[in-house]
């Protein structure tokens, strides 16, 4: 672990020694608040390494209590996987006593600390493909995913599948670690060869950010310090990258969105709208359009809980208030008059099923967007994706953990972007009227136009899916004729 006492302070009492004499604990404690925090996850197909990567992390960068230490050699005697006299630092992630006993990853397992750069919080997901919303659910705020490769077997489906759902929730950095290079000699031929092709894929997938290291995260080797048997690899540490890579450009401050989550009123004098700005800049003074009212005003004041602000920006939490008198509530929102997103309501999206009851189209579900929720039919299925192979395959209901691309109209109008440009108002969940569960998380595509509905509501007839036999197909083509004579049009997959 770099010393860095000419800069911010080491932290107390979390094994990097004691404060340096002299220094201010305020300044510390003030220093420490100021720190950017990096959210990211773990991906890998079993027995990759990943819990046991970030237990690498944790331990060689003196991040640990002592009585964790006591609890990891304790557990590690007792139950793990890394061998005679071996700490097994995948413990440190794996609590549940199914994951112990089968040696996987089953639920999403959050790990926080920080260093005198940054502060982390990581997502240690699973790598099974029936586990894929604990994977998504552990990525939706998630700036950086390292996707870990066994160096004997390379890029395998699992690989590409990760990577697909990686490039779906929209994460701008990746990592790509090449875990166990002691079980190939550090070889630097085997690494640049599944380098190569894992940049292969993520060029077809328009990835852009790809960063790769050679690892040994049971041993060590460039996880926290460089590897002297890596004398050919010539880049930094994951953790001197973690701490560095630049992520203040991934939050979207170009499309101020406000979405209103509250009135405030406590008294006749004040007015105020409370909320969290999903994106951009707002300052005292600027003009502003509430939706759906198309009503406009400006900034009379940002109000916080230290005070009034000049300005402010996502994700802060503030209380606007406007010079005019302009009926606001909650789930309608506040944006600026020459970057206004799509009002509508209906639109194209991704959807991951994350329910064990199938989809049911007949269903009216509970659609959260932001602060709106509203009922929700889906329209049509476009396709199914094969997230082994990302091949698009024939639209039926969906079932756990499958995506796909379907089309969704609401009740109310919604006021969205699209989630590649904007993640704050271009995702949604769909909610069950009956049970509460989360059906579903979408990623809004585009909105439809009005010959897309009018497309869309022809109604379709799933051949296979009803178990019409195709000595039945001859008589359907005639009748679906027949209605289409009559101006009634069905479409008819066989």
């Amino acid at each position: 672990m770099k010393d860095n006492t000419q800069g911010v302070p080491l932290p107390i009492g979390e094994g990097l020694g004691e404060r340096p004499a002299g220094v201010d604990i305020k300044a510390f404690l003030d220093a420490d608040e100021q720190k950017s925090l990096l959210r990211l996850l773990t991906a890998g197909s079993v027995d990759d390494g990943k819990s046991t990567l970030i237990g690498r992390l944790l331990f060689d960068s003196k991040k640990l209590y002592e009585d964790q230490l006591t609890a990891l050699e304790r557990d590690s005697r007792r139950v793990g996987n890394a061998g005679a006299g071996q700490i097994d630092y995948a413990l440190l992630l794996d609590g549940l006593k199914a994951e112990r006993e089968e040696g996987i990853t089953i639920d999403v397992a959050y790990r926080y600390f920080s260093t005198n750069q940054r502060k982390f919080i990581i997502a240690d997901t699973p790598g099974h493909e029936q586990y894929t919303r604990n994977m998504i659910t552990g990525g939706s705020t998630a700036n950086l995913a390292i996707i870990l490769v066994d160096a004997r077997t390379g890029v395998i489906t699992q690989t590409r599948r990760h990577t697909f759902l990686v490039s779906l929730l929209g994460i701008n950095h990746i990592v790509l670690a090449v875990n166990k290079m002691d079980l190939v000699a550090f070889s630097e031929e085997v690494f640049t060869k599944i380098r190569d092709e894992y940049l292969a894929l993520t060029s077809q997938l328009g990835i852009e950010d790809v960063t790769c290291f050679p690892l040994s995260a049971l041993e060590g080797d460039n996880v926290v310090d460089r590897s002297e048997r890596t004398p050919w690899y010539e880049g930094p540490s994951l953790l001197d990258f973690l701490e560095t890579v630049p992520i203040h450009r991934d939050r979207n401050m170009q499309d101020f969105r406000y979405p209103v989550q509250y009135v405030l009123r406590p008294n006749l004098d004040f007015r105020g709208f409370s909320g969290k700005i999903a994106s951009g800049i707002i300052r005292r003074g600027d003009e502003v359009v509430a939706l759906p009212s198309m009503k406009r005003s400006r900034i009379k004041s940002i109000v916080t809980y230290e005070g009034e602000l000049e300005e402010a920006f996502c994700p802060q939490c503030v209380t606007l208030t406007l010079e005019d008198e302009i009926d606001i509530s909650r789930g309608e929102m506040i944006v600026r008059p020459d970057n206004v997103p799509h009002i509508g309501r209906s639109f194209e999206t991704m959807l991951v099923w994350m329910d064990e009851e199938p989809m049911d189209r007949g269903k009216q579900f509970f659609l959260k967007h932001n602060t709106n929720t509203t009922r929700a039919t889906i329209d049509s299925l476009q396709y199914r994706v094969d997230v082994n192979t990302m091949e698009r395959l024939e639209g039926r209901d969906f079932r756990l953990n499958e995506i796909g691309c379907v089309r969704i109209t609401t009740a109310k109008t919604l006021f969205f972007d699209a989630y590649t440009k904007n993640k704050a108002t271009g995702a949604f969940i769909l909610i069950d009227p009956i049970t509460n569960n989360t059906s579903a998380v979408g990623m809004i595509v585009r909105p439809l136009e009005m010959e897309d509905i009018n497309q869309a509501d022809v109604p379709t007839l799933d051949l296979p899916y009803l178990g019409i036999g195709k000595e039945h197909y001859e008589a359907i083509d005639r009748a679906v004729k027949e209605l289409s004579q009559q101006g009634l049009e069905i479409k008819v997959i066989k």
